[in-house]
């Protein structure tokens, strides 16, 4: 039985520069790398098994092939920890709306 099939929601890896291709200009840690994008999108094929070359189409239509790397993928990116330094922000700005705002009825 197949990994994904046509119409699944996937994610490619893609190497979009190897090393060598990569501008003479970075900093030496980065340009040892491949330059690599990971793309969700919808499969085209029939069907394909993790690692398989695959094309897919992304939600604004484009059409990208790469190998399968995830089938039903999760979004599971965050903002990261609270940062004390802004936690405040909010409550300080709508001080500083009301403020301004008192002031303009004299």
């Amino acid at each position: 039985m197949p990994d994904a099939e046509r119409n699944d929601l996937v994610q490619i890896h893609k190497t979009i520069l190897e090393p060598h291709e990569r501008p003479d200009n970075l900093p030496p840690s980065t340009a040892a790398v491949p330059y690599e994008c990971w793309i969700k999108g919808f499969l085209m094929d029939e069907s394909a098994n993790m690692g398989d070359e695959v094309r897919v189409k992304t939600f604004i239509g484009r059409e990208i092939s790469g190998v399968l790397y995830q089938v039903s993928p999760k979004y599971d990116h965050n903002f990261g920890e609270a940062q004390k330094e802004i936690l405040s922000i909010g409550y300080e700005a709508r001080q500083q709306l009301e403020n301004k705002h008192e002031g303009n009825r004299e």
